[in-house]
């Protein structure tokens, strides 16, 4: 029987739909303007901004979350997976974006978000 927060073919995985997505993450560090490694304007190209951050949690949990995710590294914290795929804003607006996602004690939980 497959692990219910984790179905794995091969290489892809599909990784559990109520991951944890924190909404600091999102408010402040995505749609902060940052001095390095900024990613708010980029996701501004898309319409979003502090205000709807919750709406990125919902497109990252409807558009990109369903998709293949890709293992890369086991880490001392769990076992990460990479998700690529587009985000449509609010705006209609669509980014090419790579997710980072972490697997943990049967935890799935976002990492981060690069254009790409």
């Amino acid at each position: 029987m497959a692990h219910p927060l984790l179905f794995q073919e091969s290489v892809m995985a599909y990784l559990d739909p109520n991951a944890v997505i924190a909404a600091e993450k999102l408010k402040n560090y995505l749609l902060v303007l940052l001095p390095k490694d900024d990613k708010s304007q980029f996701l501004s190209q898309a319409g979003y901004t502090q205000e709807n951050w919750q709406q990125l949690e919902q497109d990252l949990r409807e558009q990109i979350l369903p998709l293949d995710a890709v293992p890369t590294t086991n880490t001392q914290y769990g076992q990460k997976y990479a998700i690529a795929g587009t985000l449509t804003g609010p705006n209609g607006k669509t980014l090419a974006v790579r997710t980072i996602w972490i697997v943990a004690s049967g935890i799935t939980k976002f990492v981060t978000l690069f254009p790409n």
